[in-house]
């Protein structure tokens, strides 16, 4: 795949990164950080609502029926870049107990369900805000140099790469969907603004930390979602305008945030990742791409949450839907997105 060997590049003209190869990059270790997209666990001991460590998540996970805490039927995004990388064919969680050192070495999730970008989003969820995920990075980095030195350490620190993936809870959940305190506060101009100052401050904070090579996720057309498609009142299986359009808005600043901070730090090697109109494009023509559904969940939740239980009705076929619950891909949909992203 062409994930294998990237370089990232910043295109003046357009603002926006694009990936190319380069034989020469090889990279041994992944961090995740960020939301449920890339959360493989993280949540499962916490007091929170955010979190499937039962069935049917990971139904189809390595042989079948294994909840492990993804938000899927399968694996995560997260999971599929480390073995495109070739680094091992799983991404753990780094509040996994059975983590050995050769585990840690390659790279962990630090990412909480629920989480994002706003310190709100977190606290009503109660997940792990970013700020705590970046102490548990520390926190990995103390131990590692008691592991291996610290020489190695810092050799691995600098030289892995970090995937961030945040914000559709904050516009999903805490702006539309809460709207207090934030709708009353802020409009979604500036709504979004604070946004990216926390995706500012995140990343600076991380580079502090040794990270150099950082990939951003921008936010997915967050108004196709099966749940903002329920909560926004309008007709079956149409998209919610004025909640693409704040995710359009969130990440036109975020990639301009971006652009600014890849001339700002020295050595750094930062890249936004559009997913909004490649995974638009999977969604309006998803014939193409094998989905016979594109805008409603296989595994259809029926508490307040949108997410699956244990009394769930699903689907008859997954890899025929894009969507397994309200919020997430199946793993075929993560697969062909990640495929698209890639191309």
């Amino acid at each position: 795949m062409a994930l294998l060997y990237v370089v990232f590049i910043m295109l003046l003209i357009s603002c926006e990164a694009k990936l190319q190869l380069r034989k020469d990059i090889n990279i041994t270790a992944l961090f995740a950080f960020g939301d449920s997209i890339v959360d493989q666990g993280n949540n499962n001991n916490l007091i929170t609502h955010a979190k499937c460590n039962f069935l049917p998540y990971g139904k189809d996970f390595m042989g079948g029926n294994k909840p492990t805490g993804r938000f899927s039927n399968a694996r995560t995004p997260a999971d599929m870049l480390v073995e495109d990388f070739g680094i091992k064919k799983l991404m753990p969680a780094y509040l996994d107990s059975n983590l050995k050192v050769e585990d840690l070495k390659t790279g962990v999730s630090f990412a909480s369900g629920a989480s994002g970008f706003d310190l709100l989003t977190p606290i009503v969820a109660s997940a792990l805000p970013l700020s705590v995920q970046l102490a548990l990075f520390q926190q990995y980095i103390w131990k590692m140099n008691g592991f291996i030195g610290e020489e190695a350490t810092k050799n691995i620190v600098k030289k892995s790469l970090y995937i961030v993936v945040a914000g559709s809870d904050d516009l999903c959940n805490t702006y539309f969907m809460l709207k207090f305190p934030r709708k009353i506060q802020y409009n979604v101009d500036s709504y979004t603004n604070l946004m990216v100052d926390g995706a500012s401050n995140f990343i600076n904070d991380l580079y502090n930390m040794g990270a150099r090579r950082i990939w951003i996720f921008g936010l997915p057309p967050i108004g196709c979602l099966p749940s903002q498609i329920l909560r926004g009142g309008g007709p079956p299986k149409i998209c919610v305008d004025e909640y693409n359009q704040a995710a359009q808005i969130a990440n036109t600043k975020l990639s301009n945030k971006i652009y600014s901070l890849n001339k700002k730090l020295p050595q750094i090697e930062l890249l936004y990742i559009n997913i909004y109109d490649p995974l638009l494009d999977i969604i309006v023509n998803h014939n193409k791409y094998g989905f016979e559904d594109a805008l409603s969940a296989c595994c259809q939740g029926g508490n307040v949450y949108l997410l699956c239980d244990n009394i769930t009705r699903i689907c008859e076929n997954d890899a025929n839907y894009l969507f397994w619950d309200s919020y997430h891909l199946t793993e075929r949909g993560y697969r062909v997105l990640l495929d698209q992203i890639s191309n």
